[in-house]
């Protein structure tokens, strides 16, 4: 049995109006129409920012999708008229599906299919996971076919599909890690074979693809490596050194970074960071524990770059980079690579490290890494069992200034990079002024430790001296039995956001942590310290209540700021963790074939299709922007209502 031929077009919105022939009767009504198609040209004629797709448009993303190449999907979208573009090849004369699912089960996932039949016709149809392996049609079909071709070897499909359907049914597409499930058959049942379906955590809308960005002609490139290293037999090993960086004459901007990894070791490097050092600090030489017993190997603090699992390379926007070169600039990094050896194999040797590319060609800016959260030592801990735990991190702006030694301008981020270690599930980065939530600067609702990457903002985010800055960090631990406390291990926690940023200045962390006294007081415990306070967390009897209760207490307790410098100045200061105010979630888009739940329509937004206009296409309105669509559709509502008071 194959789906039906449901195709995700817009259906039109009938108006009860009167004819265009009995308006035209009507006193002023000549007048009115010509009003009408003189506000419809306005709305079309407005240009769209974002990029429209067509059936043959070069869809700028591809990845492949399982680890036999077998399934390839490209992709591409649409910012201003929120409609993703995918393009599915999968080597298979049989049917091909592509969707999304959650991160803890498939029931639900939703699922377009496709494929060609024998005699050569097509079935195309958007559908969903009862449960693990029972497909069912979707009432609502929100994808629309642009393409479905089958040869010898490869089946081909290409949908469009708006980001957030009305269909209860459809996973949004969002700015989080999406779960792209693919799969497909060796003929045209639909039927799923576990052994040909695959999930692949993607960053779906990047803002910006490399191939936009510059690249200049005098690249020079420069590798910061430890190398022939023996990974200890060891679960986590921290390992750093210090190397110097490229002398140059005059000032360069480095411009892009990548990770090298040797390939049969690349499972075991967890992440690698690059620190600056101050030019005033005296540094170890050789290869050693970065947090063991010698201190000198954790000095440095200043992040420029940073890679961790599951990353690539990355490359700055144009208009910003690394400073080498100038007095004021580093010259000298501290590189520190996380290995987990969980297997404890023996006689490993390595040589991973961070690739620079840097150039004389200077960019407008030079730029800096803010890094914000908890602070990572044991006062942070996460309770057993829990379905979800909160952990906050506060900083606060307001000594940035004095700290700095000079005025600091606004700080204008353009990315950030996630980081939480196994139990992690989401974070988030939220701005308030006076006192007022901002903005949540960056957010991933669906993270993904084995996808952590340096991600770009679609927006330049502003941060003023005295705003202050929380990062929220959600976690799950109904796998673990015992507490799981901050800590560099991989099965110790961490909750750090990274934001890059320009005008560069000396600020290198802001992070904090709440009273443990407080903490421990509020579940009952007797404690006079904080290490009494963080000892006494194993005395808690992790029942739910007792998860919330702490994690209120966690909430509510003051937080102490720590703000460090790259020269290793610190200050203290203390603060309280504001309220976050949930972002609403944009309005949803119907489409043909079902009807709209009530849910979707409140509180949440409801938009309906654009109005189909004769001689023009579906894919022409889709590519209209959103308020030219809106704007259309309120002139012809006013001008209807008013001819029917006879104007």
């Amino acid at each position: 049995m194959v789906p039906g031929t449901g195709r995700g077009t817009y259906k039109s919105i009938l108006l009860e109006s009167p004819s265009i022939g009995e308006m035209l009767q009507t006193p002023g009504a000549m007048t009115c129409a010509l009003l009408f198609r003189l506000f419809l040209l306005m709305a079309l004629a407005v240009p769209s920012q974002g990029k429209c797709l067509g059936p043959t448009s070069r869809l700028r993303y591809s990845r492949f999708l399982d680890p036999s190449n077998v399934i390839f999907l490209r992709w591409d979208f649409d910012l201003e008229t929120e409609i993703i573009t995918f393009e599915l090849q999968v080597r298979t004369t049989g049917w091909v599906g592509l969707g999304v699912t959650s991160r803890y089960t498939r029931a639900g996932s939703d699922l377009v299919v496709g494929g060609v039949l024998p005699d050569g016709n097509i079935y195309f149809s958007d559908q969903h996971l009862v449960d693990e392996d029972t497909l069912e049609e979707d009432g609502s079909q929100d994808a629309e076919l642009q393409g479905l071709t089958e040869d010898a070897v490869y089946t081909t499909m290409r949908f469009s599909r708006p980001f957030r359907s009305c269909d209860p049914h459809d996973q949004d597409i969002t700015s989080d890690t999406i779960r792209v499930l693919a799969t497909y058959g060796q003929d045209d049942t639909l039927k799923l074979d576990q052994d040909r379906t695959f999930v692949k955590s993607i960053f779906l809308l990047q803002v910006v693809h490399p191939d936009d960005l510059d690249v200049p002609e005098d690249t020079i490139i420069h590798d910061l490596e430890i190398t022939d290293f023996l990974i200890p037999e060891d679960d986590t090993t921290y390992a750093c050194t210090f190397l110097p960086l490229p002398i140059v004459s005059r000032k360069h901007h480095i411009f892009k970074f990548e990770p090298k990894l040797l390939e049969h070791n690349e499972t075991m490097v967890h992440h690698i960071l690059v620190y600056a050092c101050g030019n005033a600090s005296v540094l170890p030489t050789g290869i050693s524990d970065c947090y063991g017993a010698d201190p000198a190997f954790s000095l440095c603090s200043q992040v420029i770059v940073g890679w961790a699992v599951g990353g690539t390379s990355y490359q700055f926007p144009d208009d910003v980079g690394v400073s080498l070169g100038t007095p004021l600039d580093p010259q000298w990094i501290r590189l520190e690579i996380h290995y987990s050896n969980f297997h404890n194999l023996p006689g490993v040797y390595d040589s991973s490290g961070i690739r620079l590319y840097y150039t004389a060609r200077l960019r407008k800016y030079d730029m800096g890494v803010l890094q914000l959260g908890f602070f990572t030592f044991p006062i942070h801990f996460i309770p057993p069992g829990a379905e979800s735990f909160l952990s906050y991190g506060l900083c606060k702006t307001e000594k940035f200034e004095e700290m700095n030694g000079a005025p600091v301008p606004d700080i204008q981020v353009y990315g950030y990079l996630l980081h939480t270690h196994l139990a992690g599930r989401a974070l988030q980065a939220v701005q308030y002024r006076n006192g007022a939530q901002l903005r949540t600067i960056c957010k991933d609702d669906s993270y993904d430790f084995n996808l952590q990457e340096t991600r770009d903002l679609p927006y330049r985010a502003e941060i003023k001296p005295g705003d202050e800055l929380l990062v929220e960090c959600h976690y799950q631990t109904l796998d673990r039995d015992s507490l799981t406390f901050g800590g560099p291990s991989t099965i110790n926690e961490m909750c750090l956001i990274f934001l890059f940023y320009y005008p560069r200045n000396n600020i290198s962390s802001c992070m904090g942590y709440p009273d443990i006294i407080h903490v421990a007081q509020e579940l009952g415990e007797e404690v006079s310290d904080s290490m009494e306070g963080m000892m006494a967390m194993n005395n808690v009897e992790w029942t739910p209540e007792n998860i919330k209760k702490a994690e209120k207490a966690c909430k509510e307790a003051q937080q102490m700021v720590i703000i460090k410098t790259i020269d290793e100045l610190v200050e203290n200061t203390t603060g309280w963790i504001p309220e976050i105010i949930p972002a609403t979630r944009g309005p949803c888009l119907e489409s043909s074939g079902g009807k709209v739940e009530p849910q979707d329509q409140t509180p949440a937004g409801f938009r309906a299709a654009p109005v189909a206009l004769s001689g023009s296409s579906t894919a022409t309105l889709r590519c209209l922007p959103l308020a030219a669509l809106l704007f259309g559709q309120g002139v012809l509502s006013w001008l209807l209502a008013t001819l029917r008071v006879g104007v």
